[in-house]
């Protein structure tokens, strides 16, 4: 699927370089574009900003607005498009026919992708692979990376009491998502930081039997501090999104050994719309 949505980028109404740009979404897809925001102005693309569907500042102006939406009926999302005709704005979306599609200036349709779970894992990750390929990053590589990720021993992991996420530039947003995952499939008490913050606070609640795992390089010395702390370490030598995976596989393990659906968690919809 990664490699599928980086053979679109081409011909995808994806933001060029030198375009101011915000990049919408609510949930799993805000934290999407929380990391896509980060990677393209690391990259030297331009101005970008990420915002949860709800708060768009809508006296801002920007060249393009990308929203991400798995259903394309998330009611912030298709509000925020229809109050904003004079800006140019693209949906990436799974379903090219929804409320959502109808209100955008363009449709990037990503339907290969789409899922039946309620909770998102296919669908986000194949909307960063798609941005990452409009800035440049080798997505085939990338999609061999992840392969590697799905051998990744999870076993040994599965007896911790609370897990800690954490990452650096665009793994945060992949940081928060993963500590999503774990709350929305497992009903487990996960959070997420950024990893140079970690240590002023949230550190106090590290001890034995937890975990801090990092998504990507961590901070010179923090392992050791972690350490310290009698919790356990996590990091693969993997790329961040690619590390997203094995929390993904984390967060369902998780869910079967605590005997529930990680496919249908209580009280969640797979989407949110409000009447």
């Amino acid at each position: 699927m990664w490699r599928a949505a980086a053979a679109l980028a081409p011909s995808a109404a994806l933001p060029q370089p030198g375009e101011r740009v915000a990049v919408v979404g609510c949930g799993t897809s805000w934290f999407i574009a929380m990391s896509y925001a980060v990677a393209r102005e690391q990259r030297g693309h331009g101005v970008t900003d990420a915002f949860a569907g709800s708060e768009y500042p809508a006296s801002r102006e920007y060249d393009r607005v990308v929203a991400i939406s798995r259903s394309g009926t998330t009611t912030e999302i298709i509000d925020l498009l229809t109050a904003m005709p004079a800006q140019r704005t693209v949906l990436i979306t799974a379903v090219g026919d929804s409320p959502a599609a109808a209100v955008a200036d363009e449709v990037v349709e990503l339907s290969f992708a789409d899922e039946q779970s309620v909770v998102q894992t296919r669908f986000a990750t194949t909307t960063l692979a798609l941005l990452r390929a409009g800035l440049g990053d080798d997505i085939d590589q990338l999609a061999t990376s992840c392969a590697d990720a799905l051998t990744e021993p999870i076993d040994d992991l599965l007896d911790a009491e609370q897990v800690t996420f954490i990452g650096r530039g665009p793994a945060v947003g992949l940081a928060c998502e993963a500590a999503l995952k774990t709350r929305e499939a497992a009903q487990f008490w996960a959070e997420s930081y950024p990893a140079m913050d970690y240590r002023h606070g949230p550190i106090a609640i590290a001890q034995p039997g937890r975990l801090v795992w990092s998504l990507g390089e961590a901070p010179a010395g923090l392992a050791d501090d972690v350490a310290c702390t009698g919790a356990r370490f996590v990091h693969h030598d993997l790329d961040p999104l690619a590390a997203l995976v094995v929390a993904q596989r984390f967060a369902v393990a998780l869910a079967a050994r605590r005997g529930l659906d990680p496919d249908r968690p209580r009280s969640l919809t797979r989407s949110v719309i409000l009447v």
